[in-house]
Order: C-alpha cells, then structure tokens, then sequence
C-alpha cells in the first residue's frame, strides 16, 4: 500500500476527508472530527456509551449489573472511583513494570530458541500475562490465549436467529462465554472468595457481583486491556522496524523518551479509531462557523484517525510522527484513549507494558522484520488488526 511523503500511517482506514468538522451523514449520524468538537461530546454529561455491542447489553433483565463499559452516570463514576488504584501510575510503576519485564523474558525466549517467530504471538502473551494479574485471572487452566484468540476473532460474525451465518455466531459465541468461564474465570472466582487479593475479581466479588457479572467485566477487561494492547505493540513495532531513524531514537532514549515516541505512533495509529455516544439531550459543540447544536437522542460518531490529526490541535505535518511535537495547548492532545469518563483507565499500564516489550525486543541480536504485516479493520469500531507480522533475530 503506498503512502505520501506526508504521511506516515501504516494503517490508513482510505476513509475520505472531509472538511465539515461535525456533520450529520446520509444515515443521520453524527460525525465528529476536529478536536474541540470531540472532546466536548466526550466530557459532555448529555451523552452516554453508544455502540460496542451496547444494544445486546440493554436486553439484559434489569437484575443484571451491566460491565462498567456500559454503564454512565453516578454508578459508572463510582465504580471508576473504586477501581482507580489498581491503574495510577505509581502502582504501575511499582507493582507493574517488574511484572512486565519478566513476562517479557518469557515469552521473548522462544523467539530466542526458534530464531522465529510471529509478533501478535508474543505482544498478545505479554498483554495477557499483565491484564490477568490485575484483573485477577490467576487460577487459569492451560490454553487461555487460543481461548482468548477465539473469543476476539480477527473478523466477528453477526449473531443472530435469522440465517445459518447468525446461528452459527451466536453458537460460537457462547460456546466462546462457557469456555473462558469454565477454565479461566470460576477458578479464580472460586480461589479468591477463598482468600481475596488485591485485585479486581476480589473487588467484585466484594460488591456482591453474581460470577455472570464477574464474567461480563472481566471479558471487557480482556478486550482492553489485552487486545488493544497486542495491537498497538504490532503496529509500533512496525513504525521502529522501517523508520530507522525512528527506531535509534527508540533505543537511545531514556524511558520518557521512548514513551513520547510510543505516544505520538499512538496519536497516528489509535487502535480504536471510532468512538460512539449517543445525546440524551440538546448537545451545542464547536463548529468551521459557529457552534453546532446535536440533537437529543442522536447517535454521533468521533471518529479518532482524523480527530488525531486535527492540524489546530496536532501541529504542522500532523500525518507525520513527530515525538515531542508542538501542540496548540503543549499537552499531548490525541485521544486515542478517549476522554471524559470512559477515558480508558489502564492507559499509564498500557503504554508502560509496550514500553517494557519493545524496548527488550529491540535489544535482541540481529532482531529483524521477515515478513511485512496485513492489516484488517473491525467494522463497528475501525480497530485494526496486525497479523503475519514474523521477526527473526540472529541466535540466542
């Protein structure tokens, strides 16, 4: 795929730029792509979680604790409260990053041995080795990354009772549920009631959640903090291994250093490149000419590949990766986390985990990209997927 000398992306969605900032598409959805606009109907206490499944989720009966993905409001705020600890950075720092390096070591020591190997592979091994110990998936049998491979697919079905292709995704989906229950969540729902932790399991278990429930978030959990994590150690991977000039400044630098570069490859690649919301009332947002009142009850789309590269809030050449750039504010201004109170909370163990992984990758002997990577795009959200991405290194 060819790119201009202006820009960098490696995983251009081709949609078309538009000029309009905010616009209503032919479907009545709204559209969100400068950065102002965004971040206020990200913060905006007149809109809630759209999308993601979201529809499914409210069919639920009302007993249900929904997984705090779904949930806004004071509920939602409190949970956030509640859980906070287990995200800031100093935990991360202390508790976390140790974690990370030796996970690291052990799923580097194939490539090692093999002299091969597929990068989704190990980034996908380490993001799950760190997600479950916060989460508190510490009990599981062998097998939870195929199981886990197997829940997110590269590509998703639609479930449904309408068509053989519907019945067999709601089919593998919840034969998908049982399994990750079975071998990966009762057992360590079981061996905390016994003896907490301080982790997230204990803490649910704590609040009276039902193991459905428990299931529901630690499956959001999963898809954070796993999934996305695997993607963007591929695609950061990808940037250092044809930018060489890139790829020295990654390992010259000192760790805020190396985290700038991961943090501007991320402003150019979000992982999740559509974020929905939906008004629940008259919401006025920054428009070219004047502010723009969104509808109660619209759906509105931030769509976050072009919000990133909002040259009012990026700076000159914002397809470009530029570490350390000059912003219109001098803060980092992507939103590739999101904002507002769904603002990813493991963003900090995210990015420290990435750090940890490339940095040691990269310090292997003769380490090298074999093969080039294919990329695919997941529908609802335009999350990309890296696969075939192969790595070599010289010998042990």
């Amino acid at each position: 795929m060819s790119r201009a000398d202006d820009d960098a992306r490696k995983t251009d969605r081709d949609r078309p730029r538009r000029a309009c900032p905010v616009g209503r598409d032919d479907d009545g959805t709204w559209q969100v792509r400068e950065h102002r606009a965004a971040r206020t109907v990200l913060r905006s206490a007149d809109t809630v979680q759209a999308g993601l499944g979201i529809e499914t989720v409210e069919k639920l009966p009302a007993r249900i604790r929904r997984p705090v993905l779904y949930r806004d409001g004071p509920e939602h705020r409190e949970h956030r409260r509640q859980t906070a600890r287990y995200f800031t950075p100093r935990r991360v720092e202390e508790h976390y990053r140790d974690l990370a390096e030796r996970v690291t070591e052990k799923h580097l020591a194939p490539l090692r041995t093999a002299g091969a190997a597929r990068l989704e592979d190990l980034s996908f091994g380490v993001a799950i080795d760190v997600a479950c110990e916060v989460i508190g998936l510490t009990r599981s049998r062998p097998g939870i990354q195929r199981r886990l491979e197997r829940f997110f697919p590269e590509k998703f079905g639609r479930p449904g009772l309408t068509s053989l292709h519907g019945i067999h995704w709601m089919f593998r989906q919840n034969t998908n549920w049982l399994r990750v229950y079975l071998a990966d969540v009762r057992p360590a729902i079981r061996a905390h009631r016994a003896r907490p932790d301080d982790n997230l399991i204990s803490h649910l278990i704590a609040e009276g959640c039902t193991d459905a429930e428990i299931l529901g978030e630690c499956l959001t959990y999963a898809a954070a903090g796993m999934v996305t994590t695997r993607e963007f150690s591929c695609v950061a991977a990808w940037h250092l291994f044809t930018d060489a000039g890139l790829r020295d400044r990654f390992r010259a630098g000192d760790g805020p250093q190396r985290l700038a570069v991961l943090h501007e490859i991320l402003r150019l690649e979000p992982v999740v490149a559509r974020l929905s919301r939906r008004t629940t009332a008259d919401l006025e947002v920054p428009g070219a000419e004047g502010p723009v009142t969104v509808p109660a009850g619209a759906l509105v789309d931030i769509l976050v590949d072009e919000v990133n590269t909002d040259p009012g809030a990026v700076g000159a050449d914002p397809l470009l990766v530029r570490p350390g750039r000059p912003t219109a504010t001098g803060k980092a201004m992507a939103l590739s986390f999101g904002d507002g109170p769904h603002r990813c909370p493991g963003a900090d163990l995210a990015m420290a985990e990435t750090d940890v992984f490339l940095s040691r990758l990269f310090a292997l002997k003769g380490i090298r990209m074999v093969t080039p990577p294919r990329v695919s795009f997941q529908e609802e959200t335009s999350g990309y997927a890296i696969r075939g991405l192969e790595v070599a290194v010289d010998g042990p």
